[in-house]
């Protein structure tokens, strides 16, 4: 047996907060259990894709391209913005340490605002960098002006997650106009919209308008929510070109697999999109629905631009997810501040509303 003590390890990793993904639904006899804690799309595959899908997978022998060409080819034509200003990664999540890897070093400070993305102060610290924590105004939505009065010479990248997950509260226009006009221009913002396909866009603005405005502007999407695509993990970055070559160069090799490309790029075929966009109205329509029964009861959820709904309950958080949890319902809870709630399919919903009216009488 051996006597060493092991390699010596980063003392960094011990403050590292642990990613906590959303867990599944508890299994109760006699009770049909939903899993809303994940943010999943709930509906299957288009079939497109999944053909796409088989037919990759019959090769999967070999090495994917390690260029993604096709897919990058696709999105190219679908956004309508140069190839070189397009860098894929294995989900949008994979990017964000990317983006930190290419700006950040020993000493720089990475923002955004919190609570936020769980992954921004993750990848922020592995990089070396510290991260800078800018508290939601009282509306749970990103306090711009608080940010900028927080920029200061170390600041190199900031996280604008556009709806905000897991508040789903967006900013509008003018605000995020007025904020990116004053950022200075050798900081990176970057404007996360993996839940883009899911805002009112007479309201919210859509990123790209800005990136093409702003060298130091780039844009975060993923084929994980709209497209149904979580589990092969492919998003994308769209920016100028200094900053995607530079993501490509920190790539991991081969990361985005044959089978993530293919389905890809089915899910960029019009007529697949269009079918998955008539699927988020559907989930618009049931998230609008399931607001309006929660203020109903005499709950407070967020105005949500995502595919799911936040109820802010403080102390009371671990005792109501412990409750949808007796119910067959997980949602996801962040200790202390609230519960992020999926949106689902409505007999999924129609539980989670439920359970969590007979929970709030029973606090009355």
């Amino acid at each position: 047996m051996t006597s060493s003590s092991g390699p010596r390890l980063r003392p960094i990793l011990d403050a590292i907060p642990a990613y906590k993904a959303g867990q599944p639904a508890r299994v109760l006899e006699g009770v049909t259990s939903y899993k809303l804690s994940s943010n999943e799309n709930p509906f299957p595959p288009l079939p497109e894709i999944v053909q796409a899908a088989t037919t990759a997978a019959a090769s999967m022998q070999l090495y994917p391209d390690f260029a993604s060409t096709q897919l990058v080819s696709a999105l190219g034509k679908r956004f309508n913005v140069p190839e070189a200003h397009l860098a894929v990664a294995t989900g949008s999540v994979a990017l964000t340490q990317q983006l930190v890897n290419i700006t950040s070093e020993p000493g720089d400070s990475v923002m955004f605002a919190w609570r936020s993305f769980e992954s921004y102060p993750i990848v922020t610290m592995i990089g070396g960098a510290n991260p800078v924590r800018v508290a939601l105004d009282q509306d749970d939505r990103h306090d711009l002006d608080a940010m900028l009065e927080a920029i200061d010479s170390t600041t190199r990248l900031i996280f604008v997650c556009n709806p905000n997950n897991p508040t789903g509260t967006a900013v509008g226009s003018k605000p995020l106009a007025d904020f990116l006009s004053k950022v200075p221009s050798d900081v990176l913002v970057v404007i996360d919209e993996a839940y883009r396909e899911f805002v009112d866009p007479g309201k919210i603005p859509d990123g790209l308008d800005f990136y093409r405005d702003y060298a130091n502007v780039a844009v975060l999407r993923t084929f994980s929510k709209a497209y149904g695509l979580a589990g092969l993990r492919v998003g994308f970055c769209i920016a100028h070109e200094p900053v995607a070559e530079a993501l490509r160069k920190v790539q991991i090799p081969f990361g985005v697999s044959s089978v993530a490309q293919a389905a890809g790029i089915a899910a960029l075929i019009p007529s697949v999109e269009k079918a998955a966009f008539a699927r988020c109205e559907n989930l618009v329509t049931e998230r609008n629905r399931v607001h309006e029964a929660l203020k109903a009861v005499g709950f407070h959820p967020s105005e949500s631009e995502a595919n799911f709904v936040w109820l802010r309950l403080g102390e009371h958080t671990s005792a109501f997810a412990e409750s949808c949890e007796s119910a067959g319902v997980a949602v996801r809870p962040f200790a202390g501040e609230g519960v992020r709630v999926s949106v689902g399919l409505p007999e999924a919903n129609d539980q989670f509303v439920a359970t969590a009216k007979i929970w709030l009488a029973g606090q009355q």
